[in-house]
């Protein structure tokens, strides 16, 4: 198994991972995870310029050619109350089912946060789906702490009559 950084090239084997990583969520939290149809072909364009950004961390697991992983994360902005100008966000992480529990996912994030060490990044932060626990005990092995918890209110909107 080899974890790499990703080019443009590897983009088409990773866009069927990110449809199941939708499909997941969206199983999971179909009001959190509203996706549009067809999230995949969104993320073709915004993954192929993650690939030549200096500012993200775009990893695949690669296993005798295949792309059997893939990990993307981010350099994202904060409000200027807060020290940090910018951290590093882990968007997305998705290991194939027939390669799990082999340490794959772990190498990944450990290589995204030595990347992020190496950009100068003080700070790593992440969200999981409240139904994700072994994500949770994934991150936390690899350093991560629970530090807020996201709550989800949907409004509905009223037309009114005319």
């Amino acid at each position: 198994m080899t974890i790499r950084s990703a080019t443009p090239a590897d983009v088409p084997a990773v866009l069927p991972m990110v449809s199941k990583l939708a499909a997941l969520h969206e199983a999971w939290d179909p009001q959190r995870y509203d996706y549009k149809p067809e999230p995949e072909k969104m993320y073709h364009r915004w993954l192929t310029a993650r690939a030549n950004d200096e500012h993200s961390v775009f990893l695949v697991a690669d296993r005798e050619s295949r792309i059997v992983g893939f990990l993307i994360a981010t350099m994202v902005g904060t409000i200027p109350i807060y020290r940090f100008e910018e951290t590093g966000y882990i968007h997305d992480l998705w290991v194939e089912p027939d390669y799990r529990n082999e340490g794959i996912a772990r190498q990944m994030t450990m290589l995204a946060v030595e990347r992020f060490r190496e950009m100068g990044v003080k700070q790593i932060r992440l969200e999981t789906a409240t139904k994700n626990d072994a994500a949770r005990k994934l991150f936390e092995s690899c350093g991560f702490r629970v530090s807020s918890i996201e709550m989800l209110l949907e409004l509905k909107v009223h037309k009114e009559e005319e």
